[in-house]
């Protein structure tokens, strides 16, 4: 287990691990309603590709330091992408000896379609599963979410038990 501090108490890490298994099945879902598995790409492909989308032209090295990957990671996630034609790399007109990677037209569309089936389908749960009353509870989960995804922790301290 990694902390930042003090132990947290038996119910917050019963919390934690609920929440991580909550998020697992969430994005299997998300991955299965919006059509991401038929595109024969994996999800780490798929955000690659989708930081190249929103950074245009953008270095390797961007990229890894974007997605929190090794440099490695991203150069085979970008064979794949170029392989697929939904990437090209064309030397930086700054700095001959950098490569700069640039998405297709059609990543782009590709994109928006999946952004869009995973929306519809969360749109389509909310209104089966979430009671109007609930509605301002989930708001308030989803800005706890944002919160939890941008703590910088920094070095991490393990506790073994």
């Amino acid at each position: 287990m990694v902390t930042t501090g003090s132990p947290l108490p038996p119910s917050s890490v019963d919390t934690a691990q609920r929440l991580n298994q909550a998020m697992k099945r969430l994005r299997a879902r998300l991955r299965a309603e919006s059509g991401q598995l038929a595109t024969g790409l994996t999800a780490t492909q798929l955000a690659v590709l989708a930081e190249v989308v929103r950074e245009g032209p953008v270095t390797a090295a961007r990229l890894a330091a974007l997605e929190h990957v090794s440099p490695q990671a991203i150069a085979q996630s970008l064979a794949v992408l170029k392989a697929a034609g939904l990437v090209h790399s064309a030397p930086d007109p700054q700095d001959g000896r950098r490569k700069l990677v640039s998405a297709d037209p059609s990543a782009g569309a590709l994109i928006e379609r999946l952004l869009a089936g995973r929306a519809s389908f969360l749109v389509r749960a909310m209104e089966a599963a979430v009671t109007p009353d609930e509605l301002d509870t989930l708001e308030r989960a989803v800005e706890l979410l944002e919160r939890l995804a941008s703590v910088e922790l920094g070095d991490a301290v393990v506790v073994r038990r």
